[in-house]
C-alpha cells in the first residue's frame, strides 16, 4: 500500500495513556452547542458531502462543471451551494480497486488536507474493515480476523491513534471523527458483534479514546443506518450506554425520500431527546432521474433536523457518476457534467 508517514514514537503502546484521557471531552448540548470542542464546528447547521471517490475519479479523467457549464474544481462547486464540511472515509488496507478500494489513511489524509485548504471542515469516517461495511455487512480488516478480542482491542487502540496522527501530520484537525460505519450489528463481526455487547463497546470506545488522545476537542459520533426502523437503532444505543459506551454525537444515514421524510424525522428527534446526544445526518441521496424528489426531500430533512437542534445533514457521494461504478444516487448529470437540482436543497434553508 501506500506510503505512510512516519509519526515519531508511533510504536508504543497506547493503553497506559488511555487512563488520561477525558472521557467527557466534546461533551455536546442539545441544542447543537459542542462544549469545550471547537466553535466553528457548532454555530451554524452543516451542510455537507461526502467525497471519498474524488482522487480516483479524477485519475481516470472525470470533471464537473457548475451550473453554467464552467469545468471547476468540485470543492469549488460545492461551496457554491453553502457546503462547509466533506466527510472522507477511510479502510484499513484496502484494495487498488478505483471504487472499492483506495481510502487508506494516507489518501484521506491528503484529500483532508485538500478539503482544509479549500475552506472546508473535514468528518473522517473510520469502516474498520478493508473495504465496505455497512448495516448489513461487518467484516474486520483482514489482518484482524484471526485476532482473539484482546489482539483485536490492541489492533484498534493502535490503528485509532496511528490514523489520527497521520491526519495530524498534514495538518488537519477534523471537525468530526466517526468510528464505525452504519454499526446496527456491530463492528468486526463477531468479535464485536452487538450479541456481544461489552466486546463491541470496548472497541469502539478504544476508538473513541484514541480518537480524544490526539484530538481532545473534536466530537466523535457513532453512525447507524435505517432510523425509519427505530428499534434497530435503539438496540445498539441500548447496549452500547448499558456497558459505558462513549459518544458525543449520533450519526444516522438516511435516504428517504417524499412521503417517508415526516416519520423518519420524528424517529431521529426521538433517537436525540432519549439518549442525549444530537443528531447528525451522516449520509442522505436519492434517485438522480429524480432530482427535484431529491432536492424537496433533502430541504425537508434539512429543514426538520434543524427544528429539533441536529447539526447537520451530508449528502453522499454527489459527485458519483454511473459510468464510475454504476452508482445511481449522486447529484451530477452524467451528459452535462452539471450538478442537477438536487443540490438546491441545501440553498435557502
Amino acid at each position: 500500500m501506500s506510503h505512510e508517514a512516519q509519526l515519531p514514537g508511533d510504536g508504543l503502546r497506547r493503553r497506559s495513556i488511555l487512563l488520561g484521557a477525558a472521557a467527557g471531552a466534546g461533551a455536546l448540548a442539545l441544542g447543537g452547542t459542542v462544549l469545550g470542542g471547537r466553535a466553528d464546528a457548532a454555530t451554524t447547521f452543516v451542510k455537507g458531502a461526502d467525497v471519498s471517490w474524488l482522487p480516483q475519479m479524477e485519475a481516470r479523467g472525470y470533471v464537473w462543471k457548475d451550473k453554467n457549464g464552467v469545468q471547476r474544481d468540485l470543492l469549488s462547486i460545492l461551496k457554491d451551494y453553502g457546503i462547509t464540511a466533506v466527510s472522507l472515509r477511510t479502510w484499513v488496507d484496502p484494495s487498488s480497486d478505483p471504487a472499492n478500494g483506495h481510502c487508506g489513511i494516507e489518501e484521506t489524509a491528503q484529500l483532508a488536507q485538500r478539503a482544509k485548504n479549500a475552506g472546508l471542515q473535514v468528518l473522517v469516517g473510520f469502516h474498520f474493515g478493508d473495504t465496505w461495511n455497512s448495516v448489513g455487512v461487518q467484516n474486520p480488516p483482514k489482518a484482524w480476523s484471526g485476532m482473539t478480542y484482546a489482539q483485536m482491542l490492541q489492533a484498534m487502540y493502535d490503528y485509532v491513534y496511528h490514523s489520527c496522527n497521520v491526519i495530524k501530520y498534514y495538518g488537519v484537525t477534523p471537525g468530526w471523527i466517526k468510528i464505525g460505519n452504519e454499526s446496527n450489528s456491530g463492528i468486526c463481526k463477531p468479535t464485536g458483534s452487538i450479541s456481544k455487547p461489552a466486546q463491541m463497546t470496548g472497541l469502539l470506545n478504544a476508538a473513541y479514546d484514541m480518537s480524544k488522545q490526539v484530538f481532545p476537542g473534536t466530537p466523535v459520533l457513532v453512525h447507524l443506518a435505517q432510523p425509519q426502523n427505530l428499534a434497530s437503532v435503539q438496540n445498539f444505543l441500548d447496549a452500547y450506554r448499558a456497558n459505558g459506551g462513549r459518544w458525543d454525537i449520533t450519526g444516522l444515514s438516511s435516504y428517504g425520500q417524499g412521503g417517508n421524510v415526516p416519520g423518519i424525522l420524528a424517529n431521529m428527534k426521538t433517537i436525540q431527546a432519549g439518549y442525549g446526544k444530537p443528531v447528525m445526518q451522516v449520509e442522505y441521496g436519492g434517485p438522480v432521474g429524480k432530482p427535484t424528489q431529491v432536492r424537496d426531500s433533502l430541504k425537508a430533512f434539512v429543514t426538520g433536523i434543524k427544528g429539533f437542534g441536529g447539526l447537520g445533514t451530508f449528502f453522499w457521494e454527489p459527485e458519483g457518476y454511473p459510468s464510475f461504478n454504476g452508482y445511481n444516487s449522486s447529484a451530477w448529470d452524467e451528459s452535462t457534467r452539471r450538478p442537477t437540482a438536487a443540490l438546491d436543497g441545501f440553498l435557502g434553508t
